[in-house]
């Protein structure tokens, strides 16, 4: 006998961040809203259409009655009709090490293509597609791409790796030139939103982000899948909180180093130890322990 699973309705105005990365799933990771991936990656690939009507979504595991395992695969991923494979990723936590990041897991997905005995002419293009909640490019671009080419013709070695980058923060830089009627910076300002005004006001100048605005409001009223978002918010959270006392005991770590350091020249200068004390902050006991070490 099958048993069926009834869900709350919650109705109070709340809306998800699409930029939340299950909720970003939701929306562009599901078979049945493949029309608004195609869209996104229109806007920021420039592609031909028709490479991209025929795209297969490859990881949809997080879709499965939205999985109990909170750090299932977040990404989205692809493969068009030519066999390309493309691999979106929203990332909201500062990353110090973005560029290497990003060419270790293009790499994994480069080299997942093959087994042992297969040729090389097997490899296709991957391109991957970075959106990030914060500045790692030095450009005064929105929107950033990346090949590999020679340094001084720019030609390119291969068409086989493909980066992007879109920052978000950026959208309120001032200094960085925008067309709020191009499609990427539509999107890019949707995955911003924060309020159904500034939602409503893209929808009506963007028909697939009225879709993907109305489902982001049925979503956000599902009792599991709000779970679901509060779960990997707080997750978030947890990680920014992490992030955060790392820096501050690492500030502090450099502060109590520099210190020492300060102190160790005073007393090689041959200040006593009561001055250096004073002159640094340290205690007296402290400072005589550097001096004997300096001994």
């Amino acid at each position: 006998m099958s048993r069926v699973i009834r869900r709350e309705v919650l109705d109070d105005g709340f809306i998800m961040s699409p930029k939340n990365d299950f909720v970003f799933k939701l929306l562009f990771g599901d078979v049945k809203n493949k029309d608004l991936l195609i869209e996104l990656l229109n806007a920021i690939l420039k592609m031909p259409q028709d490479e991209l009507e025929d795209i297969e979504l490859i990881n949809t595991e997080l879709l499965r009655e939205f999985a109990e395992d909170r750090k299932g695969i977040l990404d989205v991923r692809a493969k068009t009709k030519d066999g390309e494979h493309i691999d979106i990723e929203i990332q909201v936590l500062y990353t110090e090490y973005m560029a290497e990041r990003t060419l270790f897991y293009w790499s994994k997905m480069y080299n997942g293509q093959i087994k042992s005995g297969d040729t090389y002419d097997k490899l296709k293009k991957c391109i991957t597609i970075n959106i990030v909640d914060f500045k790692c490019i030095e450009i005064n671009k929105l929107h950033t791409s990346f090949h590999i080419t020679e340094d001084e013709t720019n030609k390119k070695l291969t068409d086989v790796l493909e980066i992007h980058y879109l920052e978000l923060p950026k959208l309120f830089d001032d200094n960085i030139p925008k067309d709020e009627d191009e499609p990427i910076i539509q999107w890019m300002m949707f995955l911003q939103a924060r309020n159904k005004e500034a939602f409503e006001m893209l929808a009506e100048k963007n028909e697939k982000i009225r879709k993907a605005y109305n489902i982001l409001e049925v979503i956000s009223k599902d009792d599991k899948a709000r779970a679901a978002y509060e779960s990997r918010e707080a997750d978030l959270h947890d990680q920014m909180t992490r992030l955060k006392s790392a820096k501050e005991e690492g500030i502090k770590e450099g502060l109590k180093e520099a210190t020492i350091k300060n102190a160790k020249n005073f007393l090689i200068m041959g200040l006593d130890v009561e001055m250096v004390a004073k002159g640094t902050g340290l205690s007296v006991e402290e400072v005589q322990k550097i001096k004997k070490e300096l001994n």
